[in-house]
């Protein structure tokens, strides 16, 4: 194993994670949805605390992992998560009521998310974050941006798209929609962004405020 390999594994090891996400963790990977990892959700989290996230949007909800860690940065936030998929939403209200979160402060839009989010107000968010289709991650990032207040932030998971972004010969259309992506972000002046490897990889974009 590399440096760079045991460094990887040892920061994703790094802390434990809690009883009620690792439950739903596994319900989440039994019904086939690939959720943030341990260390991915807990980079969220710290953003969210950071930011002092009052008002979130999520893309993508799964069955709540990632909305569990974005709360337990942001215990007063308001989340609003969008996914095609019902029963998914339906076991992540559960998971959000089991753990203590005021239902006021819950708003679950099953749809489309590129129908949905055209009808969101514009720069009225601390913290968008995109977990969805990866074939549409570009056009997401767009409408976060547009969404995300100055000084809030994008993020982004599945960056490194299970390893295939840096690899050269992967060449397919989701790997190319990340690294143009990447290379539209590095050149961007109107954010500063930075790319975390923790999972398979979290892209964070924080918008300028001039």
């Amino acid at each position: 194993m590399s440096e760079k390999e045991a460094n990887w594994r040892f920061a994703e090891e790094f802390g434990e994670e809690r009883d009620d996400i690792a439950q739903l963790r596994r319900h989440s990977l039994e019904l086939g949805v690939d959720p943030v990892s341990p260390a991915m959700g807990a980079q969220i989290a710290v953003i969210a605390a950071s930011t002092a996230a009052t008002n979130i949007i999520e893309i993508g909800t799964g069955v709540g992992v990632s909305g569990l860690y974005l709360f337990s940065g942001a215990p007063h936030a308001t989340l609003t998560s969008i996914d095609i998929e019902t029963d998914y939403q339906q076991s992540a209200r559960k998971a959000f009521m089991d753990a203590a979160v005021p239902a006021n402060r819950i708003r679950l839009i099953t749809g489309r998310a590129r129908d949905v989010l055209p009808r969101m107000n514009e720069q009225s968010y601390d913290v968008v974050l995109v977990d969805a289709d990866p074939q549409s991650v570009i056009e997401y990032v767009e409408h976060g941006l547009r969404l995300v207040r100055p000084g809030g932030t994008v993020l982004v998971t599945h960056a490194l798209w299970r390893g295939r972004v840096a690899d050269p010969a992967q060449r397919d259309d989701t790997v190319a929609g990340f690294r143009t992506l990447l290379k539209e972000i590095a050149s961007s002046d109107a954010v500063i962004s930075a790319l975390s490897p923790v999972g398979d990889g979290v892209l964070q974009l924080t918008k300028l405020a001039w």
